[in-house]
């Protein structure tokens, strides 16, 4: 039995090596079952010829095959898959799937559909004009410092290192820096023991609601509120009550008589860029003492400050040790970084690191110990400053943009950051904006996923400039306008007029 050519193909614009692809193409038939034990391969000259390539890549890729396991040599030109190649039980075939299906709905004790996601599509950088919040620039990050950093921490000492079994340990490196260089510039001061590091802000926030609620307790959050928090919370048990926000924030004066924790984000609101001033931030600690109860503080996006210097945290002013903090790396450097941490006592931070052994261990240490270097050496300085010069020039230009379209900012960070809260005409359905927008090449968010209690048509959208060339704002928000105006009738345009 010989295995085709024909089921080669090569893509020269994925950015994936010939080589890769080769041994890609073979390893997914063997383990799909495509080809069967002992099947021959087109030889290296025949292969090489019907991908036009060169002979030796594809020399070259066999061997690697045959390194793997998933090939053996027959002579010096003719090779074939294995007898018993990795993915295959003893017999070399695929165990067959039991004649009776599980019906999986009465398996699972849980649903998990109360989480409403916002939609990111993962081919967002094919849109001409990406509105979309928390996806990267790879032009402002420093690729190359990043390989170095990596590499620096596959030295033999780290390796040996990293590929321990940290336990329930953290990299001692990164923690050092947090505590040393991160925290202090928010006001924070705190010992190593008082530090967790985390699979980004939401593996934080999930242990923190873990350790603090249950069923019959009371939380409150914002309104509109991130829908990662207001999923944990509703999933923990608790009784959850929502406060709205204003141009302040959340209110402390609009909290329910009975309240075990309150979840906030008061630098920078999420979604509305609302920052609550120092007044309201004492009076909610004084709340939180007089009343005994817990405030969790995630605090993100403070690093891209260009208008204005960042407040201090809220943890900054808490006398008492009230305060549990969530931060994260992932917006300010790159969102599949996924990684954060969590600032608390240390009675707390021992009871979060027993609870993430047994979800996770710890986060992978090769990735800890490359953040740590990139860090420390500063890159990571390196890479804020281009930010801040590029998201203030992308934000001037979004802002006069939004300005000429007549559409309505309902809220922006003060000090920054990188989106607009907008608020759309009355009758506007956001989901459906979200959609048709699609086909005009935009990409914005709907507010719906903010707002987990409303069944109401929501006529609020978030417009990200992370990901957007500075070129492309204006056209970007010129078809938004004209997009809103299709589905309204105009009618907004026409009264703004007036």
């Amino acid at each position: 039995m010989n295995v085709s050519e024909t089921i080669f193909f090569i893509d020269r614009d994925s950015g994936i090596g010939l080589q890769a692809q080769l041994r890609e193409t073979v390893v997914s038939a063997v383990l799909a079952g495509r080809v069967q034990p002992r099947a021959h391969l087109p030889s290296s000259r025949k292969l090489a010829d019907y991908l036009r390539i060169s002979r030796i890549t594809v020399t070259l890729a066999y061997q690697e095959l045959i390194n793997q396991g998933y090939v053996e040599a027959v002579n010096r030109s003719s090779y074939r898959i294995s007898g018993n190649p990795p993915g295959m039980d003893v017999e070399g075939e695929r165990r067959s799937a039991g004649s009776n299906p599980i019906d999986w709905s009465r398996k699972i004790k849980m649903s998990f559909g109360v989480v409403r996601q916002v939609a990111k599509p993962l081919d967002w950088r094919r849109y001409p004009f990406p509105f979309l919040y928390g996806q990267m620039d790879p032009t402002l990050f420093d690729l190359n410092a990043w390989r170095d950093c990596a590499r620096r921490a596959l030295a033999r000492e780290d390796f040996v290192l990293m590929a321990s079994d940290f336990a329930a340990a953290d990299d001692v490196r990164l923690v050092n820096y947090i505590c040393s260089r991160t925290l202090p510039r928010r006001g924070i001061h705190a010992t190593p023991d008082e530090i967790l590091v985390t699979v980004g802000a939401q593996n934080a926030l999930w242990i923190v609601t873990r350790l603090i609620l249950e069923k019959g307790s009371a939380a409150v959050c914002e309104n509109p509120c991130h829908p990662d928090i207001s999923a944990s919370l509703l999933l923990s048990g608790a009784d959850v009550t929502t406060v709205d926000v204003d141009v302040e924030g959340l209110s402390p004066d609009a909290l329910p008589e009975n309240v075990d924790a309150v979840f906030v984000t008061p630098s920078h609101h999420s979604p509305t860029g609302a920052t609550m001033p120092v007044d309201r931030r004492t009076q909610l600690l004084q709340a939180a003492e007089e009343r005994d109860f817990v405030i969790v503080e995630d605090d993100y996006e403070f690093e891209i400050s260009y208008l204005a210097p960042p407040s201090p945290a809220l943890k900054a002013l808490d006398p008492s040790g009230r305060v549990l903090y969530i931060g994260s790396f992932s917006k300010s450097l790159f969102p599949g970084l996924r990684l954060g941490y969590l600032v608390a006592p240390a009675p707390f931070i021992r009871e979060a690191r027993a609870l993430r052994s047994l979800m996770l261990r710890h986060p992978p240490g090769h990735l800890q110990r490359t953040a740590a270097y990139f860090l420390a050496l500063g890159h990571y300085d390196a890479v804020l400053h281009r930010m801040r010069t590029e998201y203030h020039k992308r934000h001037v230009i979004m802002a006069e943009s939004l300005r000429r379209a007549n559409l309505k900012v309902a809220g922006s960070s003060t000090f920054g950051g990188t989106s607009f809260w907008m608020e759309g005409p009355e009758g506007l359905d956001a989901d459906r904006l979200v959609s048709e927008l699609r086909q005009d090449g935009v990409l914005v968010e709907s507010g719906s996923p903010f707002f987990p209690r409303s069944d109401q048509p929501c006529r609020y959208f978030r417009m990200g400039y992370s990901s957007i060339p500075s070129t492309s704002i204006a056209e970007g928000v010129a078809r938004v306008r004209a997009r809103i105006d299709s589905l309204c009738g105009g009618s907004e345009q026409a009264s703004v007029a007036k």
